[in-house]
């Protein structure tokens, strides 16, 4: 296959998960190489993302590997092996690849858990609402620019919109919920776009309280998308360059603890539909 002028992050962690194989098996890259009769600069492709790998050859690494992992390789085999190109790649050359790779993640998730304390989960805006928060944020950007940023994101919500969505939890800070990005009529619509998705059986909205007594998580803000096998899942920061994607065991080990901890003190799902009504009552 030839080589990519530019991985995407999903094709980056692919050659990287090999990467890890080979080096809990304790082989030097030549060696794989020479397995799969290439030399080593090719090899050094296909673990960075640069080349792509047939499920064959797939295979071949893991066996000589002893990967019995027989779901995780089946997880890399449907990395490997889906090129079919997603809507993202509409916005190509037009946002931030970054942007595009996290629509990518989402296209593929098992699940989606998110934590957010400043916003509204971008999953949950309406129109109206990232519209407000884009337009703030790049003050810069002319109004078709700003329009193309929050077409994108309103794209983003098939995954729980569509027929046959993932399972999705939001817990989101009552300072989310209640900071009016866009004006009075914005922040009401708003609210009842997060209570119509919450009445959905796949989406649970939970809320964590300013009265909580004892909280110290307010940075554990995240986006955590469930890959194939738990060895896949990734966890989706915002950086100072755009999301930033974390996919270390330990890591993510770590996050998967956090989101368990803001989940277990928030407000249930009824409780948080209950808090969620009054807020709108108050505008």
């Amino acid at each position: 296959m030839p080589p990519r002028r530019q991985p995407t992050a999903r094709q980056a962690r692919l050659g990287a998960e090999l990467r890890k194989l080979r080096e809990a098996a304790g082989l030097k890259a030549t060696e794989a190489a020479s397995l799969l009769g290439v030399n080593s600069v090719q090899m050094s492709q296909i673990e960075s993302g640069i080349a792509g790998v047939s499920e064959e050859r797939l295979r071949r690494l893991a066996a000589h590997y002893a990967c019995d992992d027989q779901e995780l390789i089946a997880g890399l085999v449907a990395m490997a092996t889906e090129r079919k190109q997603g809507w993202w790649e509409e916005y190509r050359g037009v946002l931030p690849n970054a942007f595009l790779d996290l629509a990518e993640l989402e296209h593929h998730a098992g699940f989606r858990w998110d934590v957010d304390f400043l916003h509204i989960p971008g999953l949950l805006q309406t129109e109206d609402y990232s519209r407000a928060l884009f337009s703030y944020v790049n003050p810069e950007f002319p109004k078709g620019e700003v329009e193309r940023w929050v077409e994108h994101r309103m794209r983003r919500r098939v995954i729980i919109d569509r027929a046959g969505p993932i399972p999705y939890v939001a817990v989101i800070h009552e300072g989310a919920l209640r900071i009016r990005v866009g004006d009075r009529v914005a922040a009401r619509r708003q609210l009842g776009r997060v209570l119509d998705i919450s009445d959905a059986d796949h989406v649970t909205v939970r809320v964590i309280p300013f009265d909580l007594d004892g909280f110290g998580g307010a940075g554990s803000a995240m986006v955590y998308a469930g890959g194939t096998v738990p060895e896949l899942d990734t966890v989706v920061r915002d950086g100072p360059n755009g999301p930033a994607f974390i996919d270390d065991e330990a890591r993510l080990a770590r996050y998967r603890t956090l989101f368990r901890r803001v989940e277990a003190v928030s407000l249930d799902a009824e409780r948080t539909r209950d808090f969620i009504r009054g807020l709108a009552k108050e505008l």
